[in-house]
C-alpha cells in the first residue's frame, strides 16, 4: 500500500516533467521552423529574429557575426545574390538538454538552389547545424551557431 501511495504522488511529477520536456522540444522545433522559413523567403530580418540579441553565428567557411543585428546584416547580401534561389529543410533535429532553459540542438540540412557569383547552379548541399539554445522569458532563442557542409566530405567507411 505505502509502495502504491508514493507511486500515486510522484506520477504527477514525472508526466509534469516528461510534459514539460516535450512541451520545450515541440517549442525547439518551432524555432527550427522559423529558421528554414524565414531562409526560403530569403529574409534576413526573419533568419536573425530566432537569434539572442547577444548571438553568435559561424558559416561553414569559419566566418562568424556576433549579435542579432550582425547576423542579419551578414545574410542580407548572400540572400539576395547566392542563396537568393535557395531552399533549405531540416532532415533531423536532436535535441539535448543541459539544463531545463539550455540545449544543445544538432540539425541535418539538405540545400538546394545555390547559384555561384556568375548565377550558375551550385551541386545541393546537406550538413549539419549545431546550436546552443536558451529559453529566455519563456522562449527558446539561439545563442551559438556553428554549421557544418558535409557535402565535401568523403562517405563514411563500410
Amino acid at each position: 500500500m505505502r509502495i502504491m501511495t508514493i507511486c500515486f504522488l510522484l506520477f504527477p511529477l514525472l508526466f509534469t516533467a516528461q510534459t514539460s520536456a516535450e512541451t520545450d522540444e515541440h517549442a525547439i522545433r518551432a524555432v527550427m521552423d522559423r529558421f528554414m522559413d524565414a531562409w526560403n523567403h530569403h529574409d534576413a530580418k526573419a533568419f536573425a529574429a530566432v537569434f539572442a540579441e547577444d548571438a553568435d553565428f559561424t558559416n561553414v567557411r569559419g566566418i562568424g557575426a556576433s549579435g542579432r543585428q550582425k547576423i542579419e546584416d551578414f545574410h542580407a547580401p548572400v540572400f539576395a545574390t547566392i542563396f537568393s534561389k535557395s531552399h533549405q529543410e531540416y532532415t533531423d533535429v536532436k535535441t539535448r538538454f543541459i539544463r531545463p532553459d539550455i540545449a544543445a540542438v544538432d540539425v541535418h540540412w539538405k540545400m538546394t538552389g545555390v547559384i555561384d557569383a556568375q548565377g550558375s547552379p551550385r551541386p545541393d548541399r546537406e550538413g549539419l547545424l549545431n546550436f546552443v539554445m536558451a529559453k529566455n522569458a519563456g522562449r527558446w532563442e539561439i545563442l551559438v551557431m556553428h554549421n557544418l557542409d558535409l557535402s565535401a566530405q568523403p562517405p563514411p567507411p563500410k
